[in-house]
């Protein structure tokens, strides 16, 4: 919105074609919908999204093709919460849209290229719009504090420092918040000499607990840093996004699903442990609970960060799956076939197989693989933590 920005300069110039606003709550998204009410020569309807249907949206678009027609007015419509319209809703206002009859401006805290239809969000132009800072959340509530006609000034309010320092961070950068906050201490504190005192401990009680945003989108993305964190080793990352994670109200259980993934797709055998520890948190928060199983948790959250990595699980894997499909299924050859039901013996089943424990060392060199994949190998042991010494074994067999 600074000087000589598009969107700044789209509205002074009452050129604003539809679009898209994006961001989480308290940010401007519907104050800035209201500037722009407020500056267009062209008429401004409001729907919302959730209590407004197809029939609605037909009677914008009837009045804006009047007044279209009538008086050269286009028509805004501002929606709400526009990622709850369904298709058949989003559909009704595309030929509007085409036309020309109707600008659309939509108003959502969810990823539009997610949450919308492609349709709608092709027509638009996507503004993304960012939590406030906290020295933009302490400005409002300066500005508040100091308004007369719409704020707080005839309470003549007095707010310490570190209360409105307090309010600003707590808020997580939702001004409606914060101004909430602020008018409830306001509002409920006693004068004293005609001033309203606000300390730090009336803040606090009047915010209580941060304000955490974490929609769909949001929760996806903080699982995935916290995945990478893991994969990377970063403990402390790791901790930083399980602590988020949970605060925002995640079932702790997808975070033990994805320990457990990660003990094998990022760890494996360089420390087997590492899955011992995963499955052990995942059954100590079914054992106790939150609050103490997050112990158990952040355990193994380090303890897989601070192993060995190795992906050579997952590569045997991929790589043993895409064969299984892609390859021709043959007989299992005959020494490796049952033998357990009558008869066996007369098809021949198991003839030539090596028994290993009748050999050295309890093993014998004989051909396991499915023969449309013979000498193929799947599995090929880093040289990281235990893998290494499977490694070493490896080489040796190679070696002779």
């Amino acid at each position: 919105m600074g000087r000589g920005s598009l969107l700044r300069r789209a509205i002074i110039a009452d050129s604003l074609q539809s679009s898209i606003f994006w961001g989480p709550p308290g940010c401007g998204k519907t104050t800035l919908a209201s500037v722009i009410a407020h500056t267009t020569n062209s008429r401004f309807v409001k729907l919302n999204a959730v209590t407004s249907g197809v029939k609605e949206v037909r009677e914008v678009i009837a009045e804006a093709e009047e007044a279209l027609k009538l008086y050269g007015k286009e028509t805004f419509l501002l929606l709400d919460e526009c990622h709850r319209w369904s298709k058949a809703q989003s559909d009704s206002i595309l030929p509007a849209l085409e036309n020309g009859t109707v600008k659309f401006i939509g108003s959502t805290t969810e990823n539009p290229m997610i949450a919308m239809t492609g349709a709608i969000v092709s027509r638009c132009r996507l503004f993304q719009f960012y939590p406030l800072s906290i020295d933009d959340i302490k400005k409002a509530m300066l500005r508040a504090m100091g308004d007369g006609e719409k704020g707080l000034a005839m309470f003549s309010p007095m707010v310490d420092d570190d209360a409105l320092e307090h309010l600003a961070v707590i808020s997580n950068g939702d001004a409606r918040t914060a101004l909430n906050a602020l008018e409830l201490a306001v509002r409920t504190t006693e004068p004293i000499d005609g001033r309203v005192h606000i300390t730090r401990e009336i803040a606090s009680e009047s915010i209580q607990k941060k304000v955490t945003k974490c929609d769909e989108q949001q929760l996806y993305d903080m699982l995935s840093a916290f995945c990478k964190s893991l994969r990377g080793g970063d403990s402390n990352a790791a901790i930083a996004w399980f602590a988020r994670l949970i605060y925002a109200g995640l079932d702790p259980r997808i975070i033990c699903r994805r320990l457990i993934a990660h003990a094998s797709e990022d760890v494996g055998l360089a420390n087997p442990n590492a899955m011992l520890q995963a499955v052990a948190a995942a059954q100590a928060l079914e054992f106790i609970g939150l609050p103490e199983a997050r112990l158990s948790i952040v355990q193994a959250i380090i303890f897989i960060c601070e192993s060995p990595k190795s992906n050579s699980v997952v590569m045997a894997l991929d790589e043993a799956f895409a064969d299984a499909e892609n390859t021709v299924d043959e007989p299992v050859p005959i020494h490796l076939r049952d033998t357990s039901f009558r008869g066996a013996e007369k098809l021949g089943h198991g003839v030539g197989y090596k028994y290993p424990h009748n050999y050295p060392n309890h093993e014998v060199e004989q051909e396991y693989m499915p023969p449309s994949v013979k000498g193929k190998e799947y599995y090929v042991p880093s040289d990281m933590g235990v893998e290494a010494r499977i490694k070493a074994k490896h080489d040796a067999k190679k070696n002779g």
